[in-house]
């Protein structure tokens, strides 16, 4: 569920960008999901000193099942007049776990980037992206296209949260009338994909003649989030509940057996967004299938062969969120494994003890690294997930976070649903098979959306 939370802020960088050049701009903006208010929106653009500084704020309260998880993310970037990067830093605070990203963009077109995740701090260098603009970059760009009607540009967009760049596709719709909170406006629409791997994100934005951006509208998982510019007043009122989690419960046309979650399933997928078709990965244990709008996945826990690619030196590593060379976290898999000789059952050994090693199960952290929750000893699915990912790297195995969808009976008073849900795969015997230390092992229940490095 993490992805839903810290999206909104890396996604909406380009439009919120588009600010009309100024010693100082102070825009704030009213953040709600579906009508309800969850937060508000901060941006702030200084220059002087042959430096423009620009700042977002996103500051949001969302429910998950009945319980309140607080998010404030801010990124920071630095930048000549011209548009030029030197600098960037990202902060996120989730149920009291902290993430920061700090980088400095040197001369020889690379970076330094330093990202601390439950007070373990990594260091690295990253070649910067050619032709990647942070905020000032791309609202210069935009400023250049301009505002006429079927204008149509591309950026690369640096998200200093992931210290990655993604592609961003504008297209400029023409003048529209636009309610705000201050009354009807005239303003400019600009539609914008940004092109995320595997999940293509669409939003729409209203701007007046000088780009300040004054309505934001995106589809995030089912939801409408729109964000309203208007006084500090308007966008600081008192928030609303909004429970996601139950909004994102995905119905089963029936109940799903034992044997058949036992020896698999085909699932028949249709995109309710035609213009954003869905992507459904392959795995060894998934094989897709697409027949225009609609995607058929077939789950097989017992695969024998591999049939996708083999691990690469990044699933044997630490980062960020995996901490395999941990003093804590080798001590936890030497302990968790036991005696166990194989790949595999050193696998299922650490499933069962992260099992009962989390004593909290509870929905109430946002999204904690696996050096935090091996302190802590709670957390959800997520929690279970990056910690078994890394008690498996820390043993030599490679491993990855899977984030998808998991069938169970009942969950929030719902019968018959797909829940939100992470598990692990491992490389073992050969081929990529998943654990799920959060539920009760892995079977043809859980349909893989995406898989990662935690």
């Amino acid at each position: 569920m993490r992805r839903f939370v810290v999206l909104p802020l890396g996604l909406l960088l380009p439009l919120t960008a588009l600010v009309h050049a100024a010693a100082r701009e102070d825009i704030w903006m009213s953040v709600t999901l579906d009508g309800r208010k969850i937060g508000h929106m901060h941006n702030l653009r200084e220059e002087g000193d042959g430096r423009v500084i620009t700042t977002q704020t996103l500051d949001v309260r969302l429910e998950r099942a009945g319980m309140s998880v607080g998010l404030v993310s801010s990124e920071t970037s630095e930048e000549t007049p011209a548009g030029k990067p030197l600098a960037f830093s990202s902060r996120s605070q989730l149920s009291g776990m902290e993430t920061t990203t700090e980088g400095r963009v040197r001369d020889d077109g690379q970076a330094e980037v330093t990202t601390t995740v439950g007070g373990a701090k990594q260091t690295r260098t990253i070649a910067w992206p050619a032709g990647a603009l942070l905020a000032e970059g791309l609202r210069l760009h935009g400023l250049k296209a301009g505002l006429a009607s079927g204008t149509t540009y591309e950026d690369l967009a640096f998200q200093p949260s992931n210290a990655e760049a993604v592609k961003v596709t504008t297209r400029i719709r023409g003048k529209e009338s636009v309610d705000l909170p201050g009354g009807r406006r005239e303003l400019v629409a600009a539609t914008q994909t940004i092109h995320l791997p595997g999940m293509p994100t669409a939003t729409t934005g209203w701007v007046d003649t000088q780009q300040n951006v004054r309505k934001l509208v995106m589809d995030l998982l089912g939801f409408r989030l729109e964000m309203l510019a208007c006084d500090r007043a308007c966008a600081t009122a008192p928030n609303q509940s909004a429970d996601m989690l139950q909004h994102a419960l995905l119905s089963a046309p029936r109940a799903l057996s034992p044997t058949e979650l036992r020896d698999g399933l085909a699932y028949t997928l249709t995109s309710l967004k035609r213009e954003v078709p869905a992507e459904i990965p392959a795995t060894d244990e998934q094989r897709v299938e697409r027949d225009g709008m609609q995607i058929r996945v077939h789950i097989a826990p017992a695969g024998k062969s591999s049939t996708t690619d083999a691990p690469t030196a990044a699933d044997r590593a630490p980062n960020a969120w995996l901490q395999s060379d941990a003093s804590e976290i080798a001590k936890l898999a030497r302990e968790g494994a036991g005696e166990a000789a194989t790949d595999v059952a050193k696998m299922k050994a650490l499933e069962t003890f992260v099992r009962g090693y989390i004593r909290e199960k509870n929905l109430s952290v946002g999204y904690a690294s696996a050096l935090e929750v091996a302190k802590t000893r709670e957390g959800d699915c997520t929690e279970h997930a990056v910690l078994l990912a890394a008690l498996g790297r820390s043993l030599g195995i490679p491993t990855r976070v899977v984030d998808g969808l998991a069938y169970t009976n009942s969950f929030g008073g719902a019968e018959r649903v797909f829940v939100p849900h992470a598990w692990v795969h491992a490389w073992v015997d050969g081929r990529w098979q998943s654990f799920d230390a959060a539920l009760n092992g892995f079977d043809a229940g859980h349909i893989a959306l995406s898989v990662g490095d935690g």
